[in-house]
């Protein structure tokens, strides 16, 4: 008869009838479609029906009857007999000779089962004998399914890549069989009696390990492999350590119920209080989960990174739309910085002169940024190498390709600063991204490098192909605003006529004098303002300027200044005689558009500060203001762009023709600015000296080349 009643007799009858059912159908079909190669075909097919008569002697007698034990000792020795014949698949029955005595002993082990069964049927009747006979039996076939898991182990662990295929699945089958028997005869073993629920669930438990036998044994089962995700992985350790924080809790307050007494119950309540408040402040940590994540991926995986799992968020991250609230670049740093789980990073973006500098942020709002973040010799040498910077290795002086005297000094001294990741597109430097330290400490390796480079590539890609298509609206919106143009050209080209007309009329036509010549002074200022705004109109945007002739900044520096007396404050700071070669009126009317807008960011009492200097071979002229100050962002992307522009009806034109004009003086402009600061512009043009430097080195390279 069945041991248990009731509603757990039924349980337990339908898992042992149906891991009867399993077991005998695995066997079958192991018997007709199951690899006849395999070594071990003799002994799963016996496990196979073993197991099958086992569950049913446990169905129809009960699970704790002598001839069910009996059966269960024959199914744990063709188990260790599979187990043998595994390691004779692998070819190590001659060279693993130790492993024969252990196999006798665990087999010696199990067959001293029907011995304490002939000693508890004669003399089951004396407690303290049925005692012993239930102990000592726990305690065998728990030695058993230790021995059993251990030389699975060895198996296994000492298996080629080739015979793992082999032993996977019957590996993880038997282990799974003889780890629940141990769980199973642990307990029993400490609690004086079997535990009911393990006991009803142990042939349902069976079934499967046998079905599992049965995949293995067969060609298909070598095919398949168990590979969990990384996120089931990573949830089942922190069910694991939940699960380990309740057993220590359980433990620890049935210790202190031992004790007894009001100190005990008191030491309870302020234990679990304290572990609530532990497991509330530490379960949720980012930092917790961050180390628990390193600890499996450097424990557990072959590979630091799961790369399709890596490439997806890469991929979802970038193509967020465009109503997402980070911006294209910093979702662009942010998809670099999830890959090493950064918290923060930079995006710094090659100039036209090879210069980086910083276009976009991501949750790294304190970190000070030079206007100039990196020269061309760093610019050069992330471009030749694709070299990506670990900028702990920087500080410890350790060098590879001469980067140590091209690293700024506000990388090194940032000790947040972790690494530094070139974006390569068509062998050009498009950029880099600056990275901020892990929550958790660890160095970069070959695998950070090989993923970071490969994602690199790719986000540069993305940032050119964005760059083109900005390049194609500019040129799609220049097309419309010269349409629009050739319009307003005529329209003023018509006035200017009509008030020349004006003017000869009123030469002819005055009668009084005086009139006349207001009259005539008026309109003829105002005919050769109308004229210079169509000759201007006229090669608006396409860069070219009047003769390059030799120009007093000092000068023209005061005249701007001047030029705004009434109208804002405008100081001279700093003035040094100084010439260089730009074309007088271009300059003055690309000065006059910078010193406008100093004085449309500026409040009405903070004054404009203008200074002129001699800078080695360049003239350099700087306009600063304490005003508003802009984002890195808007001017990377915003300020010498068409069409964009901060102020309200503003077209956005004067900045870029201002810059423009300038180019093609032979200078550039130069901006710094930091929100709620100010803003600093330096126009730097070269002086008469090296126009004529230059001039001499052109006419030797062309003589030289006549020569050759």
């Amino acid at each position: 008869m069945p041991a248990f009643g009731g509603l757990e007799f039924y349980a337990s009858l339908a898992c042992y009838i149906a891991g009867g059912v399993l077991s005998a159908g695995c066997g079958f079909w192991l018997a007709r479609f199951g690899d006849r190669n395999r070594p071990d075909r003799s002994f799963l097919l016996l496990a196979c029906f073993l197991t099958a008569a086992w569950c049913a002697l446990a169905a129809g007698l009960g699970p704790l009857q002598p001839m069910t034990a009996l059966a269960e000792t024959a199914r744990n020795l063709a188990f260790i007999g599979v187990i043998f014949r595994l390691f004779s698949a692998d070819g190590r029955d001659e060279s693993l000779k130790p492993i024969r005595p252990v196999i006798i002993a665990l087999a010696l082990v199990q067959l001293f089962q029907p011995v304490l069964l002939l000693i508890k049927y004669r003399a089951g009747y004396v407690p303290e004998i049925a005692s012993l006979t239930f102990e000592v039996s726990s305690l065998l076939n728990m030695l058993v399914a230790i021995g059993a898991l251990v030389l699975l182990h060895n198996l296994y662990a000492g298996a080629g890549a080739a015979s793992r295929q082999v032993l996977r699945w019957s590996g993880i089958a038997l282990a799974f069989s003889f780890g629940y028997d141990l769980n199973l005869y642990t307990i029993a073993y400490l609690v004086g009696e079997y535990p009911d629920m393990l006991v009803t669930l142990r042939g349902m438990i069976a079934g499967i390990a046998t079905a599992m036998l049965a995949f293995g044994g067969s060609a298909a089962g070598r095919g398949l492999q168990f590979r969990p995700s990384r996120a089931v992985t990573f949830q089942t350790l922190s069910l694991l350590v939940i699960a380990t924080y309740l057993i220590a809790m359980v433990l620890v307050t049935r210790s202190l119920t031992l004790i007894g007494g009001d100190l005990a119950r008191a030491g309870q309540v302020i234990f679990l209080v304290i572990g609530i408040l532990v497991a509330a402040a530490w379960l949720p940590s980012k930092r917790v989960r961050g180390w628990l994540r390193v600890t499996a991926t450097k424990h557990l995986f072959q590979h630091r990174y799961d790369y399709r799992e890596e490439w997806l968020r890469f991929t979802q991250t970038i193509g967020r739309g465009s109503n997402a609230e980070s911006s294209f670049h910093e979702r662009a740093v942010k998809a670099i910085a999830d890959i090493t789980d950064s918290t923060s990073g930079l995006l710094l973006v090659s100039n036209e002169e090879a210069q980086l500098e910083l276009t976009s942020r991501w949750n790294w709002p304190t970190i000070e940024v030079p206007g100039v973040a990196g020269d061309y010799g760093l610019t050069a040498l992330l471009e030749e190498h694709n070299y990506i910077l670990d900028l702990d290795e920087v500080r410890a002086g350790v060098e590879h390709y001469g980067e140590l005297q091209h690293v700024p000094d506000w990388l090194r001294e940032a000790e947040d600063v972790w690494a530094v990741v070139p974006l390569i597109h068509f062998e050009r430097l498009v950029g880099v991204i600056v990275l901020g330290r892990p929550r958790i400490e660890r160095s970069l390796d070959w695998e950070d490098f090989d993923l970071l480079r490969v994602a690199g590539k790719q986000l540069a890609s993305y940032l050119a192909e964005q760059a083109g298509q900005q390049a194609l609206m500019d040129a799609s919106r220049f097309d419309e605003f010269n349409r629009r143009m050739a319009f307003v050209m005529h329209d003023i080209k018509n006035l200017a006529s009509q008030m020349s007309l004006l003017s000869a009329n009123a030469q002819k036509h005055a009668d009084n004098p005086a009139f006349r010549e207001d009259m005539l002074v008026t309109l003829r200022n105002s005919s050769e303002k109308l004229s210079s705004l169509l000759a201007r109109l006229g090669r608006y945007g396409a860069g070219p300027v009047e003769e390059l002739k030799e120009i007093r900044l000092d000068t023209l520096a005061r005249r701007v200044a001047e030029r705004f007396n009434g109208v804002h404050p405008v100081a001279i700071a700093q003035v040094e005689k100084v010439s260089v070669l730009a074309d007088n009126d271009g300059l003055e009317q690309a000065l006059i558009h910078l010193v406008q807008n100093a004085i449309d960011a500026s409040e009405n009492e903070n004054p404009v500060h203008i200074s002129a200097t001699l800078q080695g071979l360049n003239g350099q002229i700087d306009i600063v203001d304490a005003g508003h100050g802009m984002s890195p962002e808007f001017v990377r992307s915003g300020l010498f762009k068409p069409f964009i522009s901060s102020k309200q009806g503003g077209f956005g034109i004067g900045a870029f023709e201002a810059r423009e004009m300038i180019k093609a003086m032979g200078g550039r402009v130069m901006v710094e600015s930091r929100e709620s600061v100010g803003t600093r512009f330096s126009v730097i043009l070269p002086i008469p000296e090296a126009g004529i430097l230059a001039s001499n080195s052109n006419i030797h390279a062309h003589q030289s080349n006549e020569v050759a």
